[in-house]
């Protein structure tokens, strides 16, 4: 009998989660800003500026996510014959980056 790869839609194993988190807290920070620009009446240009700088801060979120999977989970099936499933929950995670 062959052992499974460990299931990734569960619990997973995360190097890179001290910077994640900290990303994640400066995103925080900037969508807080946006709050209060808002509240302060402050100039629109300014506001849409704050806004594109989180949107980017949140790209980078999901594509160090997204790299993790490719060299955790998504190895992993291929390594033990199992790509077929991780490669069409890839393919759809994907076509949400659009």
């Amino acid at each position: 009998m062959t052992s499974s790869p460990e299931p990734c839609h569960k619990q997973v194993h995360r190097p890179g989660k001290a910077a994640l988190q900290k990303r994640l807290a400066r995103l925080e920070g900037q969508v807080r800003a946006v709050r209060e620009m808002v509240e302060a009446d402050r100039y629109c240009v300014d506001i849409i500026t704050q806004i594109q700088a989180a949107r980017a801060a949140l790209a980078a979120v999901a594509e160090q996510l997204l790299d993790e999977h490719l060299q955790g989970c998504v190895a992993r099936a291929l390594q033990s014959g199992q790509g077929e499933a991780e490669t069409a929950e890839l393919i759809a995670l994907l076509r949400k980056f659009r």
